[in-house]
């Protein structure tokens, strides 16, 4: 997985996927099992995988989609909200 340097997030810096926190939580037998894993700041992006390293891989490949996608609709790409926290202190 590799990000496209053209991608810029709302504040000008590269877009880069492992830059976003990732939430993980184990799916239920009914949907299916192993771990969905989502990406607050980018809404909808969402990944899945028989354990927690493959939901994170699979997230991250698709924030790369969900970008190429908010961009390809005239949308600003959110920068990650830690750094915002960062930034803060």
């Amino acid at each position: 997985m590799t990000s496209d340097p053209t991608l810029k997030t709302a504040d000008g810096r590269p877009f880069d996927p492992a830059a976003y926190e990732v939430h993980l939580r184990p799916l239920t037998e009914d949907e299916g099992g192993g771990w969905l894993a989502t990406i607050p700041d980018l809404p909808g992006c969402m990944g899945d995988g028989e354990t927690e390293a493959e939901a994170i891989i699979d997230v991250r490949q698709a924030a790369l989609e969900w970008a190429d996608a908010a961009v390809a609709d005239g949308e600003h790409l959110p920068a990650p909200s830690y750094l915002a926290l960062d930034a803060a202190e």
